[in-house]
């Protein structure tokens, strides 16, 4: 096995929506004038990598637990040539990190396969295993028209794999040309190899029956207020292959054309984000390619929005702030961790914008992980007395409802937790609710590492606003 050089980049889970002015201007073009073009290399990897950089794996962040060390290339192991990319998933409690993932891009400004219709690779593992996510189209920068199918199966032979591509009519400019994240979920913790080959884009002319989807295809309806902002999530294309295989790939909201029934109301703009301008109420549908999406979104608008309360002013010396306008944050690895192989249905993560205050939003909550390794080293709250968080639950409260917080130390090493469940009737419905919780009511043994925070409540409740999350000392 050969090492390959790499670099890598850290991943942001906090979105932020920004409202862009395009200013066009008009010029004149000679007859001879000719359109920026790009390469349509459909070749990613056959014996060496084709037209990528030279550092051509790019690691997710190691803050979150990517481990470095596993992927390289293997000169014993091939489908078809003399080489293959060989990667090593590490076992959770490996130094180096516990899972393995990263991206590959193209060398130069970007490829048009538009001529493609697929995504096809040869794989195979050492066990019967299962890889969390393989795809294409993620940069590391807008990641636009990124794409991915998930709990990839391998098979202890070589075989063939297809991811089709949602539209290839967007990909004029694609430098994102391969992306994986593999952990030991489904070995029960045993680390194993896979192997890739022959990774290339295709046109198959096989692939039919295009069933684009927002929402997975249901019908959605959410209570909103003016100056909110918001993505839309959960956005796939199912596609029939010629074996009769259906394959469900994830799709960023970019491949869609989006539209609003009432754009006074709700508008939305073609990166799926919703902008609520007016009282009363708009449906929110999509088409790929000129295909009628499944589901929709239907979105109240109640008025004006009611801010969390304003915190106490303390002594900056005295707070932790992981998300509060009134502090200045402490670095956090994301508001959502991806938890998809652990049964993790939360969507959201991002901040809403609402006429300037900035909130984070929970939807389909059972529960979600707040990462605060920091890329220097976890929080040392061991001088901290209390955590503080205000939440909004946006939907009825029904007798059993619940929240648990969940803060754990050590990640991943000699790790411990300590939980303080938030019962229904302290709750509020389309109000705010603060919470100040002494730390010593966690019963944590120790807390001079805390590395997550998990909002938990086995999707007793769904939908919910957080806002002012701090340790603090009184």
């Amino acid at each position: 096995m050969k090492n390959i050089i790499f670099t890598y980049r850290k991943t942001i889970g906090l979105l932020v929506v920004v409202s862009t002015l395009l200013i066009s201007c008009e010029r004149e073009l000679s007859d001879d004038a000719v359109l920026a073009t790009f390469p349509t290399t459909g070749e990613v990897f056959t014996d060496a990598p084709v037209g990528l950089t030279d550092q051509f794996f790019e690691s997710f962040d190691p803050a979150t637990g990517a481990n470095t060390e596993g992927f390289g290339t293997d000169d014993n192991v091939a489908y078809q040539g003399n080489s293959s990319i060989r990667i090593d998933v590490p076992s959770p409690n490996d130094a180096n990190g516990s899972y393995i993932g990263g991206i590959f891009t193209d060398r130069g400004a970007g490829r048009n396969l538009t001529g493609y219709d697929a995504l096809t690779f040869w794989a195979k593992g050492s066990t019967t295993a299962v890889v969390g996510q393989i795809g294409f189209g993620t940069d590391f920068v807008e990641n636009r028209y990124a794409a991915s199918i998930r709990n990839v199966e391998l098979s202890t032979d070589w075989r063939k794999y297809i991811i089709p591509i949602p539209d290839p009519s967007k990909l004029t400019q694609e430098k994102g040309m391969f992306i994986f994240s593999a952990g030991t979920e489904s070995t029960n913790g045993m680390g194993y190899t896979f192997w890739l080959d022959e990774i290339r884009f295709e046109k198959l002319g096989t692939i039919g029956q295009v069933r684009p989807a927002m929402f997975d295809g249901e019908e959605n309806f959410e209570l909103s207020f003016i100056g909110t902002s918001a993505p839309i999530p959960s956005n796939s294309v199912t596609f029939n292959l010629a074996t009769g295989e259906n394959v469900k790939v994830n799709a960023e909201p970019s491949y869609f054309d989006w539209t609003s029934s009432n754009p006074s109301v709700v508008g939305i703009s073609d990166l799926g984000v919703t902008e609520v301008i007016g009282s009363g109420e708009a449906t929110i549908t999509a088409t790929m390619a000129g295909v009628e999406a499944e589901g929709s979104l239907r979105i109240e608008v109640l008025g004006e929005f009611e801010a969390a309360p304003t915190p106490p002013a303390r002594d900056p010396n005295d707070v932790i702030s992981i998300f509060s306008d009134a502090y200045a944050f402490t670095p956090v690895d994301y508001y959502n961790g991806f938890f998809t192989p652990d049964g993790q249905t939360t969507q959201g993560g991002a901040d809403i914008f609402i006429n300037g205050e900035v909130t984070i939003s929970y939807t389909d909550l059972n529960f979600v992980g707040i990462g605060t390794f920091n890329t220097v080293s976890p929080i040392n709250a061991n001088d901290m007395t209390h955590f503080h968080v205000d939440i909004n639950v946006r939907e009825a409260i029904q007798p059993g409802d619940f929240i648990t917080i969940q803060l754990l130390n050590n990640v991943g090493g000699l790790e411990s937790s300590g939980t303080y469940t938030i019962t229904g009737d302290q709750l509020l419905s389309q109000e705010w609710a603060s919470f100040d919780i002494a730390l010593d009511d966690f019963g944590l043994a120790a807390r001079n590492q805390l590395g997550l925070i998990f909002f938990i409540s086995d999707a007793t409740i769904s939908d919910i606003y957080v806002d002012n999350i701090y340790y603090y000392r009184e």
